[in-house]
């Protein structure tokens, strides 16, 4: 009875080891996958900034009025002035319909075209 026992205990002590096992490495193979996706993250956001910089350096409003002086002749691009804007109050907005207030006649149901 007791070599059973020590048996039992000796397999189940292995078996653990085993499960403890596969699941340090589980846990490091998902702890490097994590990682490699944040250092994907940090590239991402350095090529983001790097655009941002790009974009913000090619929409200079000095750069934008040369190159539209330069293409004037093709494109005629004129420059925006004051009075080309306005202001929220001269929109003109579309009239709002008036609310459905309740059903107050008689609805007539029919029961023609319908099949049982």
């Amino acid at each position: 009875m007791r070599t059973l026992l020590f048996v039992t205990t000796a397999l189940a002590v292995i078996g653990l080891a085993f499960w403890a096992y596969q699941q340090n490495y589980r846990t490091q193979q998902t702890i490097s996958e994590t990682e490699a996706l944040q250092d994907r993250i940090a590239a991402a956001r350095a090529r983001l900034g790097v655009l941002r910089a790009e974009w913000a350096y090619l929409n200079r409003p000095d750069r934008l009025m040369a190159l539209a002086e330069i293409s004037y002749e093709r494109l005629e691009l004129l420059p925006f002035r004051p009075e080309q804007f306005g202001r929220a109050d001269q929109v003109a907005y579309p009239p709002e319909d008036p609310p459905l207030g309740p059903i107050t006649g008689t609805v007539e149901v029919s029961s023609q075209g319908l099949q049982p």
